[in-house]
């Protein structure tokens, strides 16, 4: 109110143009960006097939087809803690970044002001007492930099790239969950498989230690055929007890993991793999660059640490501030608004340290080696990325492979153990070679479930490799991004 009593429309429109040519007119002297070079391969050397989607646009919702993993997701997603943190520091960092932008624009504000002070007789000019009142209304800035060297908006652009490293990561840690939760529930579901099978395996020698122990009554057998079959029966036994603390430990773990209490019985029979997951295409390793989380936020870092090295540059140069204030002033208050009344205040002000100790060079250096360090993590982080694919890609070629000879193998022992039951029970053969030939056909079973659980894993692994659902995790803040970062270059 103050303001539009003193201000005419020509000096306003003089003010905010200076302000336009001020934060305007300031130049970046960060170095000018660029993109490493791909520190891999071009290809990948496991095979690969180009048929299927891409993993980044794929959401788990349509990867991971069993409704029950799909709950057990959607409640990680919700509920996981560790999540739930990369989410609130993601809000952290857009917080900072918010601190940070706003030093590019000037703080001002509305004061009021009274001041009354008496001055003795002796100190007076009158030679009397003397009281007196003086009244202040009016804007005032606050000491404000004048960015001529691009020092405040270089730290806007690099807590803008911290803001987008924490968000890239936040979706990073969101694949790495659903990741998590589907080879966790994969494993439940292996094991609930295997205890089913040890189950049938303990009832069936049960039976044969109940024959072999009338069979002794009787005088038909030896008691060694019998502590034979026992031995037989306790094996299985103990490998059922084994099964059965590895369940409790993974649905505890699973528990944790989705972060609320979940309820998932022992299934029966053997779990059904047809179309559990699609096809994916991995591409080429320069794919990863755009759909990695984490590469994406390992490069946020290096654009961070870049744009700290202009900041670090500018402080070599003066710093220019600017304080002021504009309204109103008078000794009564009556008269505070009343014509002849302005009052004003400029106080710009310059500085350049002469002598810092090395202060400034010292930070320099430690600028550019913090980007150095960040290019170097940048090139780790892309080259575990082109080791995960190629590992999962692996898996999926060489795990198909064994558990097509799983099976072949457990058709065969099924087979042996018929013939040597046949062998002993027309007395052909010692109670040996049942025994052995019931081992190795447990053995086979459990071997064949805990392959084809691998396979399935690697297929969860190959997905989150390649970024699996990236395109699908929105930020959580979408809606109300901040401005993309600014191309920087050198002075």
């Amino acid at each position: 109110m103050a303001l539009g009593l003193i201000l005419n429309a020509g000096s306003s429109r003089l003010w905010l143009a200076a302000v336009a040519l001020l934060m305007t007119g300031c130049a970046s002297m960060a170095p000018t960006y660029e993109t490493p070079a791909l520190p891999v391969s071009p290809v990948y050397a496991s095979p690969a097939t180009e048929a299927g989607a891409s993993a980044a646009a794929i959401g788990w919702r349509d990867y991971f087809t069993d409704p029950q993993l799909q709950r057990l997701i959607s409640l990680a997603l919700d509920n996981n803690r560790d999540r739930r943190s990369a989410v609130l520091r993601v809000d952290e960092a857009r917080a900072a970044y918010g601190i940070q932008r706003a030093e590019l624009f000037p703080t001002i504000g509305a004061q009021a002001r009274v001041d009354r002070s008496r001055t003795p007789a002796k100190t007076s000019l009158t030679g009397r007492p003397l009281v007196a009142s003086q009244y202040q209304v009016g804007l005032g800035l606050a000491s404000w930099e004048i960015d001529f060297w691009g020092r405040v908006r270089s730290l806007e652009d690099a807590a803008l790239e911290t803001y987008l490293a924490t968000d890239a990561a936040s979706r990073a840690a969101s694949i790495g969950l659903v990741a998590q939760v589907a080879n966790s529930y994969l494993a439940l579901r292996g094991l609930d498989e295997r205890i089913a099978l040890a189950r049938q395996t303990i009832a069936s020698r049960a039976e044969s230690f109940r024959i072999f122990t009338r069979r002794v009554e009787v005088g038909s057998t030896s008691r060694f055929n019998l502590t034979e079959v026992q031995t037989l029966l306790t094996q299985a036994q103990a490998l059922g007890a084994q099964l059965e603390l590895a369940r409790a430990a993974q649905f505890n773990a699973l528990t944790l993991l989705v972060g609320a209490p979940v309820e998932l019985p022992p299934e029966q029979g053997e779990f059904d793999e047809s179309n559990v997951f699609r096809e994916l295409r991995p591409g080429l390793p320069t794919d990863l660059l755009l759909q990695r989380p984490d590469i994406i936020a390992a490069e946020h870092l290096l654009k961070a640490a870049n744009a700290n090295i202009g900041a670090a540059r500018a402080a070599f140069f003066p710093r220019i501030a600017l304080l002021g204030s504009l309204g109103t002033a008078s000794v009564e208050l009556n008269e505070l608004f009343a014509p002849g009344s302005l009052a004003w205040l400029f106080s710009p002000s310059i500085s350049l340290p002469i002598f810092d100790g090395g202060r400034r060079n010292n930070n320099l250096s430690l600028a550019e080696a913090r980007r150095d360090l960040a290019v170097t993590h940048y090139e780790k982080t892309v080259q575990v990325a082109f080791r995960d694919v190629s590992d999962a890609l692996s898996a999926r070629v060489w795990l198909r492979q064994q558990v097509a000879i799983a099976r072949t193998a457990l058709a065969t022992q099924v087979e042996r153990a018929r013939l040597s039951q046949l062998r002993f029970d027309n007395g052909a053969s010692a109670f040996l070679d049942v025994l052995d030939a019931q081992r190795d056909l447990l053995d086979a079973e459990q071997q064949l479930v805990q392959t084809r659980r691998e396979l399935l894993s690697s297929q969860v692994s190959l997905y989150a490799a390649l970024g699996g659902g990236a395109l699908d995790f929105d930020s959580p803040l979408a809606g109300d991004e901040p401005d993309p970062p600014r191309a920087t270059s050198a002075p």
